[in-house]
């Protein structure tokens, strides 16, 4: 009974690790443990290994601090729904996940975009089942020929290259509509990396690039066949060899300076009081001069400048406290030169 109880709580945890962090390099350390990361606070996750900051200190043990020169050339963030966790056969770390909310990565590319504009670093998030896109700088010239319709990626399937020639379907069919959504998924990851390889000079600009990826597939599948489906078990474990090697692919074209982490999830929670949108469906205009809603330029020297104003400022303040206080304590007989000259003139006279 006790060994059972065990074996229980040792497969309850692996099942509520979700968040996995399948490649990082030396320098972004990731310790092993059992720490919770709430699912809101992924974004802020993200935006530390990219060596940004944070309006609000995550205090969290799973990520320590780096070094200050250095930071990962591009963050990939792959989000599944519809599975606790994936058996991935080499990672990095496994975290829980607590609180799944729904989360997006906009204000992640806003920061790349206003600190590295002048770079146009590629900034990609792309959700198939939702045909949803959104790609920035560098992007729009790599990834114009990545299919982003149900429609282009289903008539992809069928020209050469396909991954339908080297995976192993077994129970999948090519006619079901859920099965070729998992399948067009699968289709999209193995596009991104051959784009990639075409296009290299990408991960050796100086400007870091930023993926997220929203993977369905499973989902549909689970709520059309069952968890205990033939159908799903070999979808789970395509994805699963799928993302690896998806994983080490781009780490390897970055050059071992790259972090993928993929989120597993089966449903997201939706909270009553919050309504998460894209920067993209955005009314109001930060920046009235520009009709896309872009954020004003960051300017580089805004630190140096303020740090400069602000200490003149107190140690012109400290200088004015420190001559009142000398001038009100002063004895014009001892310490004035004027009154002590005339006092010898007196004398003398």
């Amino acid at each position: 009974l006790l060994i059972s109880e065990v074996l229980l709580s040792i497969i309850a945890k692996q099942r509520l690790k979700n968040l996995t962090v399948l490649q990082a390099p030396e320098f972004v350390s990731f310790q092993k443990g059992d720490w919770p990361v709430s699912g809101e606070k992924i974004p802020d996750l993200v935006a530390l290994t990219m060596g940004f900051s944070i309006q609000e200190d995550l205090s969290w043990p799973g990520l320590q601090a780096g070094p200050l020169f250095q930071r990962p050339r591009a963050n990939v963030l792959v989000v599944v729904r519809g599975v606790d966790s994936l058996a991935l056969p080499q990672s990095v770390a496994s975290y829980p996940l607590e609180n799944p909310v729904p989360f997006t990565l906009d204000s992640v590319a806003e920061t790349v975009h206003s600190l590295f504009a002048e770079d146009t670093p590629v900034v990609l998030q792309l959700a198939p089942s939702e045909e949803r896109l959104y790609m920035l700088g560098k992007a729009n010239a790599v990834f114009e020929d990545l299919p982003v319709t149900l429609q282009q990626i289903r008539a992809r399937l069928s020209q050469d290259g396909s991954v339908l020639a080297s995976l192993p379907l077994n129970s999948l069919s090519r006619n079901a509509e859920a099965d070729l959504l998992f399948l067009s998924e699968v289709q999209v990851l193995h596009d991104i990396t051959a784009l990639l390889q075409r296009h290299r000079h990408l991960a050796k600009d100086h400007s870091p690039d930023l993926y997220s990826l929203e993977l369905s597939g499973l989902e549909e599948l689970s709520r059309l066949y069952g968890q205990d489906s033939p159908q799903y078990r070999d979808a789970t474990a395509i994805l699963a060899s799928v993302l690896q090697k998806f994983g080490e692919d781009v780490y390897a074209l970055y050059g071992n300076s790259a972090v993928v982490e993929v989120v597993t999830v089966k449903t997201f929670e939706v909270p009553l009081t919050r309504k998460s949108r894209s920067i993209l469906e955005s009314k109001q205009i930060s920046n009235p001069g520009s009709p896309y809603n872009l954020a004003y330029k960051y300017n580089f020297h805004y630190a140096v400048v303020f740090n400069i104003v602000l200490w003149l400022m107190i140690a012109l303040a400290l200088a004015v406290i420190a001559v009142s206080y000398n001038l009100w304590n002063m004895d014009p007989g001892y310490d004035s030169i004027i009154y002590r000259m005339t006092n010898q003139k007196i004398r003398m006279d």
